[in-house]
């Protein structure tokens, strides 16, 4: 997948083609749920919100232009669709894992033990969204900060201070010294 593929398909989709919208869709589905999940901790939640984020996205297309890349701008509308359902039900709470299923983020890295997972969703807002786009979402730090809306050091910011933060959170403080 590249970004020049996916503004063939932005165009074809654009000129009335099924078949574009649909592989943009099944491209970029997963990452955005993946992205609704991490602000909302809820996955009908994240259900509703990615399919919010698409039908506001394709409705839009005709306006897409293509300053960003159409992943970037779809984790934009996500985001925001995200941060707007949280706020107005108020669900920017852990996840109770022993009812949450574990969610599969990529090929190489499935949340088995739930330590993380919390310990991100626990993350202030800012932070845990920084956190998400970066090592979830795989965005990079100038991505980010196109889509948050922010200057590129307040990214890095973010970005440290999260990491510090997670490494508190789970740092074993009751091991045994041998």
């Amino acid at each position: 997948m590249t970004i020049a593929d996916d503004r063939q398909l932005v165009a074809k989709a654009v000129a009335g083609s099924a078949a574009g919208g649909e592989e943009l869709f099944s491209r970029h589905w997963l990452a955005a749920w993946r992205l609704a999940f991490s602000v909302t901790g809820d996955a009908a939640a994240a259900d509703d919100v990615s399919q919010a984020a698409f039908e506001r996205a394709f409705r839009g297309l005709a306006n897409f232009n293509g300053r960003s890349s159409f992943r970037t701008w779809l984790s934009r509308i996500v985001l925001n669709q995200s941060i707007d359902l949280a706020r107005r039900q108020s669900r920017l709470q852990p996840l109770d894992s022993a009812q949450t299923p574990a969610p599969e983020w990529s090929d190489d890295f499935a949340v088995r033990d739930y330590d993380l997972l919390d310990a991100v969703l626990a993350l202030p807002l800012e932070r845990r969204t920084t956190i998400v786009l970066r090592y979830w979402a795989r965005h990079t730090p100038q991505e980010i900060a196109e889509i948050v809306g922010v200057p590129l050091g307040t990214v890095h910011s973010r970005l440290g201070r999260a990491l510090a933060e997670l490494r508190s959170r789970l740092e074993e403080t009751d091991v045994p010294r041998t």
